[in-house]
């Protein structure tokens, strides 16, 4: 791996933000890569001041052009970032925003208002990214009335084959008897769907089961070569391992199966990324690979659908959290992950593969 194929387009404490967390990255109809994340204006904290910045690369991720904010709510919140590029070439970015104040732990125990709390947002791009619309709500839509907290994948949303958008997002339920909502056991997984280029939306598949053995949290997706959508999910559990993954065979709307352990996805609890590659068929996993902790950056690559999974590339032993895949081009991979020397916050960095490193 020459120095050339690992870029830094985000580092913790420049450009006005004290870090940048929760990567996304989608390539659009001109082969520019976009590079969206969380940029935290005072702290690494959850909540607070935050803006979703941007930077645009058309050498495919070799060089980045300057930092652009995308979305931002004021002095209060914009996040977890879910863009995804329509036929049209619009850019489509769905997003969540609450009060500065409002943390998931407030939201979770139901002590902050629905108007200061997870709120879901989309924006568009008509012009490769380079500028973005104002923003509109469209909570109503895509948010149930009884849950607390809320968040979109993170990573970037899928748009299928036959044009419909699915968005991946999770939700806790109000809790049960002398709980608070804090359990993880209230944590829900859903997806959002729109037949419309994301102009009207309804709820899919909704995978709540609060017998703690699962509990769906950030959830990625893919297409896979049959058609049925394949969704991969952070769980902290009494199940084996810390993934879970399920399928739909009706384009999210409802599930084959609810989720159940993915074992084979060696990791902590952390988000991960899934790809569907074609030319050749293979279904690819990033996330840390190291059992306890968030490091060991790995590539895990399956060609049974996400039944089985290998070990496909191992970046390094480093520090590393979240992550997002790409299909740069025909010979090449991207992948935008929270990495550093000594912790896995100090940058956003992207990293060009070899295909054929993977397959």
């Amino acid at each position: 791996m020459t120095s050339s194929e690992v870029s830094v387009p985000f580092r913790a404490g420049q450009e006005g933000y004290a870090s940048f967390r929760i990567p996304a990255v989608v390539a659009t109809a001109e082969g520019t890569l976009l590079a969206f994340c969380e940029g935290r204006v005072g702290s690494r904290d959850d909540f607070g001041n935050i803006d979703i910045v941007l930077k645009r690369s058309t050498d495919g991720g070799l060089t980045w052009g300057p930092l652009q904010v995308a979305a931002e709510n004021g002095d209060a919140l914009a996040g977890n970032p879910a863009p995804v590029v329509l036929g049209t070439g619009r850019i489509l970015l769905v997003h969540v925003r609450n009060a500065a104040l409002a943390t998931e732990d407030a939201i979770r125990r139901g002590t902050v208002s629905a108007a200061d709390g997870r709120r879901v947002w989309i924006c568009h791009s008509d012009d490769d990214g380079l500028t973005w619309s104002r923003p509109k709500e469209i909570t109503g839509q895509t948010k149930k009335p009884a849950w607390r907290w809320y968040a979109t994948t993170p990573g970037h949303a899928l748009r299928l084959t036959g044009g419909r958008i699915v968005v991946p997002a999770n939700h806790s339920l109000p809790p049960a008897g002398a709980d608070n909502g804090t359990e993880g056991k209230y944590n829900g997984g859903h997806c959002l769907l729109s037949d419309d280029h994301g102009e009207s939306w309804t709820i899919g598949y909704v995978d709540d089961n609060t017998d703690g053995y699962i509990n769906v949290n950030e959830t990625t997706a893919a297409e896979l070569p049959d058609g049925r959508v394949y969704f991969n999910t952070r769980t902290d559990s009494t199940a084996p391992g810390t993934r879970a993954d399920a399928c739909s065979r009706d384009g999210g709307r409802t599930l084959l199966k609810r989720f159940r352990p993915q074992a084979g996805l060696t990791g902590p609890v952390v988000e991960g990324s899934v790809l569907q590659l074609r030319d050749p068929d293979v279904l690819l996993y990033s996330g840390p690979a190291d059992p306890g902790f968030r490091a060991l950056m790995t590539i895990r690559a399956s060609t049974d659908d996400g039944v089985t999974w290998r070990s496909a590339h191992t970046v390094d032993g480093l520090p590393a959290a979240y992550s997002d895949l790409v299909r740069v081009d025909a010979d090449t991979l991207g992948l935008l992950y929270e990495t550093g020397d000594f912790g896995a916050y100090e940058t956003i960095t992207f990293r060009r593969i070899p295909v054929t490193a993977l397959t």
